[in-house]
Protein backbone atom coordinates (compact mmCIF):
# COMPACT_ATOMS: atom_id res chain seq x y z
CA UNK A 1 0.00 0.00 0.00
CA UNK A 2 1.40 3.32 -1.12
CA UNK A 3 1.89 5.88 2.49
CA UNK A 4 -0.12 8.83 2.38
CA UNK A 5 0.76 12.01 3.98
CA UNK A 6 -1.75 15.04 4.84
CA UNK A 7 0.61 18.11 5.03
CA UNK A 8 -1.77 21.29 6.82
CA UNK A 9 -1.02 24.86 5.49
CA UNK A 10 -2.83 27.94 6.67
CA UNK A 11 -5.03 30.38 5.26
CA UNK A 12 -3.71 33.67 7.38
CA UNK A 13 -1.95 36.35 5.85
CA UNK A 14 -1.28 38.47 7.95
CA UNK A 15 -0.60 39.08 11.97
CA UNK A 16 -2.27 41.07 14.32
CA UNK A 17 -1.57 44.33 12.29
CA UNK A 18 -2.66 43.68 8.75
CA UNK A 19 -0.19 46.21 7.67
CA UNK A 20 2.32 42.97 8.75
CA UNK A 21 1.88 40.09 6.07
CA UNK A 22 2.48 36.57 6.72
CA UNK A 23 1.59 33.42 5.02
CA UNK A 24 2.83 29.96 4.44
CA UNK A 25 6.85 29.50 4.67
CA UNK A 26 7.05 28.10 1.39
CA UNK A 27 10.21 26.44 1.25
CA UNK A 28 8.68 24.20 4.68
CA UNK A 29 6.18 22.60 2.30
CA UNK A 30 9.11 22.04 -0.55
CA UNK A 31 11.42 20.88 1.24
CA UNK A 32 9.19 17.87 3.06
CA UNK A 33 7.07 17.52 -0.38
CA UNK A 34 10.09 16.31 -2.23
CA UNK A 35 11.19 14.35 0.14
CA UNK A 36 8.10 12.42 0.13
CA UNK A 37 7.63 12.46 -3.52
CA UNK A 38 11.08 10.63 -3.97
CA UNK A 39 9.60 8.21 -1.53
CA UNK A 40 6.85 7.63 -3.42
CA UNK A 41 3.87 8.60 -0.89
CA UNK A 42 1.18 10.10 -1.66
CA UNK A 43 0.21 13.93 -0.58
CA UNK A 44 -2.64 15.84 0.24
CA UNK A 45 -3.00 19.73 1.32
CA UNK A 46 -5.56 20.72 4.12
CA UNK A 47 -5.98 24.01 6.06
CA UNK A 48 -8.27 25.03 8.73
CA UNK A 49 -10.71 26.54 6.88
CA UNK A 50 -10.12 25.17 3.12
CA UNK A 51 -9.26 26.80 0.17
CA UNK A 52 -6.64 29.22 -0.65
CA UNK A 53 -3.45 29.44 1.09
CA UNK A 54 -1.18 33.21 1.35
CA UNK A 55 2.37 32.77 1.10
CA UNK A 56 5.06 34.80 3.22
CA UNK A 57 7.04 36.87 0.89
CA UNK A 58 10.33 36.43 3.59
CA UNK A 59 10.11 32.89 2.46
CA UNK A 60 10.42 33.89 -1.28
CA UNK A 61 14.36 35.67 -0.99
CA UNK A 62 17.16 34.38 -1.10
CA UNK A 63 18.17 32.32 1.18
CA UNK A 64 15.16 30.53 1.72
CA UNK A 65 13.72 30.83 -2.15
CA UNK A 66 15.69 27.60 -3.25
CA UNK A 67 15.14 25.57 -6.40
CA UNK A 68 12.18 23.23 -4.78
CA UNK A 69 10.18 26.78 -3.91
CA UNK A 70 11.01 28.28 -7.12
CA UNK A 71 9.94 25.26 -9.23
CA UNK A 72 6.97 24.72 -6.83
CA UNK A 73 6.18 28.63 -8.24
CA UNK A 74 7.16 28.09 -11.54
CA UNK A 75 4.21 25.10 -11.67
CA UNK A 76 1.15 26.15 -12.29
CA UNK A 77 -0.13 22.96 -10.95
CA UNK A 78 1.70 22.83 -8.09
CA UNK A 79 0.40 26.68 -7.17
CA UNK A 80 -3.23 25.66 -7.98
CA UNK A 81 -3.21 22.89 -5.18
CA UNK A 82 -2.61 26.20 -3.02
CA UNK A 83 -5.68 27.72 -4.30
CA UNK A 84 -7.79 24.33 -3.33
CA UNK A 85 -6.78 23.14 0.01
CA UNK A 86 -9.37 20.46 1.61
CA UNK A 87 -10.74 21.76 4.83
CA UNK A 88 -10.77 19.29 7.50
CA UNK A 89 -14.07 18.09 7.96
CA UNK A 90 -13.52 17.08 4.15
CA UNK A 91 -10.52 14.46 5.65
CA UNK A 92 -10.51 10.78 7.24
CA UNK A 93 -7.51 10.75 9.05
CA UNK A 94 -8.05 6.81 8.73
CA UNK A 95 -6.88 7.71 5.30
CA UNK A 96 -3.25 8.96 6.01
CA UNK A 97 -0.23 7.39 7.95
CA UNK A 98 1.53 10.82 8.34
CA UNK A 99 0.28 14.28 8.89
CA UNK A 100 2.98 17.04 8.86
CA UNK A 101 2.26 20.76 9.97
CA UNK A 102 4.14 23.24 7.84
CA UNK A 103 4.98 27.02 9.55
CA UNK A 104 5.31 30.59 8.95
CA UNK A 105 4.11 32.70 11.85
CA UNK A 106 0.51 33.08 9.93
CA UNK A 107 0.01 29.47 11.42
CA UNK A 108 0.52 31.13 15.15
CA UNK A 109 -2.98 32.09 14.75
CA UNK A 110 -5.19 29.40 12.62
CA UNK A 111 -3.75 26.26 13.72
CA UNK A 112 -3.93 26.29 17.80
CA UNK A 113 -7.93 26.12 17.87
CA UNK A 114 -8.69 24.13 14.74
CA UNK A 115 -11.18 21.45 16.33
CA UNK A 116 -10.71 19.86 12.93
CA UNK A 117 -7.08 19.23 13.00
CA UNK A 118 -7.22 18.67 16.27
CA UNK A 119 -8.99 15.38 15.80
CA UNK A 120 -7.14 14.23 12.83
CA UNK A 121 -4.46 15.11 14.77
CA UNK A 122 -6.12 13.32 17.82
CA UNK A 123 -6.81 10.50 16.29
CA UNK A 124 -3.57 9.51 13.72
CA UNK A 125 -1.69 9.86 16.95
CA UNK A 126 -3.19 7.29 19.16
CA UNK A 127 -3.39 4.79 16.36
CA UNK A 128 0.62 4.91 15.92
CA UNK A 129 0.59 6.99 12.95
CA UNK A 130 3.03 9.38 12.88
CA UNK A 131 2.48 13.58 13.68
CA UNK A 132 4.77 15.69 12.47
CA UNK A 133 5.75 19.78 12.40
CA UNK A 134 8.17 21.98 11.63
CA UNK A 135 9.60 25.42 12.53
CA UNK A 136 5.88 27.22 13.89
CA UNK A 137 4.30 24.17 12.67
CA UNK A 138 3.82 22.83 16.35
CA UNK A 139 1.04 25.83 17.22
CA UNK A 140 -1.00 22.88 15.54
CA UNK A 141 0.51 20.77 18.43
CA UNK A 142 -0.21 23.02 21.38
CA UNK A 143 -4.00 22.78 22.40
CA UNK A 144 -4.41 19.05 21.02
CA UNK A 145 -5.09 16.64 23.86
CA UNK A 146 -5.77 13.24 23.55
CA UNK A 147 -8.94 10.74 24.79
CA UNK A 148 -7.30 11.02 28.43
CA UNK A 149 -7.91 14.61 27.92
CA UNK A 150 -3.90 14.96 28.58
CA UNK A 151 -1.62 17.20 25.94
CA UNK A 152 -0.49 15.38 23.42
CA UNK A 153 2.72 16.50 23.62
CA UNK A 154 3.27 16.48 27.14
CA UNK A 155 6.14 14.60 28.68
CA UNK A 156 7.20 14.42 24.78
CA UNK A 157 10.78 15.38 23.80
CA UNK A 158 9.96 17.75 20.63
CA UNK A 159 10.90 20.84 19.02
CA UNK A 160 9.95 23.90 16.88
CA UNK A 161 11.08 27.49 16.42
CA UNK A 162 12.86 29.05 19.53
CA UNK A 163 12.12 32.22 21.23
CA UNK A 164 15.74 33.32 20.66
CA UNK A 165 14.69 32.74 17.08
CA UNK A 166 12.13 35.50 17.15
CA UNK A 167 13.81 37.95 18.61
CA UNK A 168 16.59 37.35 15.66
CA UNK A 169 14.26 37.85 13.01
CA UNK A 170 12.67 41.07 14.93
CA UNK A 171 9.50 39.78 14.84
CA UNK A 172 9.22 39.15 18.75
CA UNK A 173 6.77 42.68 19.01
CA UNK A 174 4.76 40.98 16.42
CA UNK A 175 3.75 37.16 17.12
CA UNK A 176 0.66 37.10 19.41
CA UNK A 177 2.14 34.66 21.97
CA UNK A 178 5.70 32.71 22.34
CA UNK A 179 5.38 29.44 21.17
CA UNK A 180 8.30 27.77 22.88
CA UNK A 181 7.11 29.24 26.20
CA UNK A 182 3.35 27.36 25.59
CA UNK A 183 4.77 24.63 24.55
CA UNK A 184 6.84 23.99 27.93
CA UNK A 185 3.87 24.79 30.10
CA UNK A 186 1.86 22.36 28.40
CA UNK A 187 4.46 19.48 29.84
CA UNK A 188 6.80 19.31 26.56
CA UNK A 189 10.44 18.02 26.93
CA UNK A 190 11.39 21.24 24.39
CA UNK A 191 14.64 20.87 23.30
CA UNK A 192 16.73 23.24 20.39
CA UNK A 193 19.68 23.54 18.45
CA UNK A 194 23.33 25.02 20.49
CA UNK A 195 23.17 27.73 17.59
CA UNK A 196 20.03 29.73 16.02
CA UNK A 197 18.82 28.92 12.48
CA UNK A 198 21.03 25.46 11.86
CA UNK A 199 18.79 22.12 11.19
CA UNK A 200 17.35 19.96 14.12
CA UNK A 201 14.97 17.67 14.38
CA UNK A 202 13.79 15.46 17.07
CA UNK A 203 12.47 11.78 17.09
CA UNK A 204 10.04 10.86 20.31
CA UNK A 205 8.36 7.44 19.15
CA UNK A 206 5.69 8.39 16.75
CA UNK A 207 6.08 12.02 16.83
CA UNK A 208 8.71 14.20 14.84
CA UNK A 209 9.59 17.57 15.07
CA UNK A 210 11.84 19.89 13.74
CA UNK A 211 12.93 23.53 14.72
CA UNK A 212 13.12 25.88 12.06
CA UNK A 213 12.72 26.67 8.14
CA UNK A 214 15.88 25.11 7.67
CA UNK A 215 14.80 21.95 9.46
CA UNK A 216 11.88 21.05 6.69
CA UNK A 217 14.19 17.80 4.94
CA UNK A 218 15.97 16.78 7.67
CA UNK A 219 12.15 16.25 9.74
CA UNK A 220 10.49 14.98 6.19
CA UNK A 221 13.55 12.55 5.92
CA UNK A 222 12.92 11.37 9.64
CA UNK A 223 9.20 10.81 8.96
CA UNK A 224 9.51 8.76 5.58
CA UNK A 225 12.45 6.67 7.66
CA UNK A 226 9.37 5.91 10.03
CA UNK A 227 7.25 5.13 6.84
Amino acid sequence: MTKRVLTVVTNVGHYDDPSHKTGLWLSELTHAWHVFEQAGFEQVLVSPAGGAVPLEQRALKFPNYDKTAKAWRADPERMALLENTARPDQVDSADFDAIYFTGGHAVMYDFPDSEGLQRITREMFERGAIVSSVCHGYCGLLNTTLSDGSYLIAGRRMTGFAWQEEVLARVDKLVPYNAEERCKERGAVYEKAKLPFVSYAVVDGNLVTGQNPGSAKETAQKVAALL
